[in-house]
């Protein structure tokens, strides 16, 4: 059996750990700036709010009310406005 490579899984040109890491650089860029983004889920709900904290595997939205959000649930992070994606440690 071969063995599937980083491009097959379909992370061309990152490893895990840095495509975690952009991940991360993104959602803390949202929270610091409290940039409100609509979340769109797998199974079509729209959710909008700010990110207040997320982890490996959760977001928490606030909106009017708290919303905790499986990140294995989420297909799309749509920002009011553009962030700045030069994020530190990364050229």
């Amino acid at each position: 059996m071969k063995e599937k490579t980083e491009k097959d899984r379909g992370v061309e040109g990152m490893t895990n750990s840095k495509s975690q890491s952009l991940q991360d650089n993104y959602l803390n860029q949202l929270r610091k700036d409290k940039i409100p983004v609509i979340v769109y889920l797998t199974n079509g709900v729209r959710l909008k709010g700010v990110v207040k904290a997320f982890d490996n595997f959760v977001i928490l939205l606030k909106e009017s009310t708290q919303q905790l959000i499986y990140k294995h649930a989420v297909s799309t992070i749509v920002p009011e406005r553009d962030i700045d994606t030069r994020f530190e440690n990364q050229q």
